[in-house]
């Protein structure tokens, strides 16, 4: 009875409001989003909190990977540990996985110097520092391989972990985007290529394939993916061509290859797929879209971490 009065007021606001409160407003209701924490740290000023798992078979003799991955627009990284399943790949390869917290439940990363959100101010340089500094925290706690930091996320979260291989290549080795809320321009402060793998649907009506104007949640114009794709390649100095090929029914993989510093831009366009995660906790279908299970981006994603480390100079 209690999912079926979820279900109305839900598509209430779906009429109401539009999608992205709708987008919002379900994920509270569903109890996904639950806040659950295990460590703080003070940056600029403002106590910022994360979620860290670390393996069993963590050894602190040994240099082990970390991965940071960061939870869409209005949610905590809880509810982007459950989504990605990134635990149990960590558990599997031996690497640890942090989930930090936005400010207020966002992260400012539209590749913008600024991004107002409807919680208020939220800069991407405070978040970026932000993430800087939880790196050098775990480094002193643990052995961290400091050529296999790699960065990801969800929605605004890969908006963030896109801005962050703009904003601090000499610490981030690669990042994965999916489902990625990017918008132009897409302004890199520092140009360094850093190789970049992404998953998008084709039917993700919140952060539309091809692109969509401003609205009021973001007020700088949606990227089409395969420019935003293209625009990458360009700054990794990857030959201008592509190549193309049909990785299942309904997947179909886009490679940049043989570019700087081994840089590679990978792009997995999943059709009919919506504004999820592929392979990881599926969302409302009725809200969202469809999950497929015919690509899991998590280890797709580590499978491409492993493959890029950060190169020294």
């Amino acid at each position: 009875m209690k999912r079926k009065w979820v279900r109305i007021v839900l598509r209430t606001l779906l009429i109401a409001v539009g999608l992205p409160v709708l987008f919002v407003a379900a994920l509270l209701a569903w109890g996904y989003v639950s806040d659950n924490t295990n460590g703080s740290m003070v940056s600029s000023g403002i106590t910022r909190r994360y979620l860290l798992y670390v393996p069993k078979s963590y050894d602190k003799s040994k240099p082990t990977p970390l991965v940071i991955s960061i939870h869409p627009a209005a949610t905590w990284g809880a509810f982007q540990r459950n989504l990605s399943r990134w635990n149990d790949l960590a558990e599997q390869y031996g690497f640890i996985v942090v989930y930090p917290n936005g400010s207020g439940a966002f992260f400012g990363g539209f590749s913008r110097g600024a991004h107002v959100w409807p919680g208020g101010p939220h800069t991407l340089a405070r978040d970026v520092k932000y993430i800087s500094d939880l790196i050098d925290k775990l480094e002193a706690e643990y052995n961290i391989d400091p050529q296999r930091i790699y960065a990801n996320g969800m929605s605004n979260g890969g908006g963030m972990a896109f801005a962050l291989s703009c904003e601090l290549p000499d610490r981030i080795a690669a990042v994965g985007v999916v489902a990625g809320a990017l918008t132009t321009p897409w302004n890199c402060r520092l140009s360094r290529p850093i190789a970049t793998v992404a998953f998008h649907g084709t039917a993700d009506k919140l952060a539309p394939y091809h692109g969509a104007p401003a609205r009021g949640f973001a007020p700088s114009p949606f990227s089409d993916i395969l420019e935003w794709t293209a625009h990458v390649a360009q700054r990794n100095q990857c030959p201008a061509e592509a190549s193309e090929s049909r990785v299942t029914a309904s997947v179909r993989r886009l490679a940049y290859t043989n570019c700087a510093a081994k840089a590679d831009v990978i792009l997995y366009t999943i059709e009919g797929g919506g504004h999820t995660w592929p392979g990881g906790k599926r969302l409302p279908e009725w809200i969202v879209g469809r999950t497929s299970d015919e690509i899991n981006a998590g280890q797709v994603m580590w499978e491409f971490f492993v493959q890029h480390p950060r190169e020294t100079k």
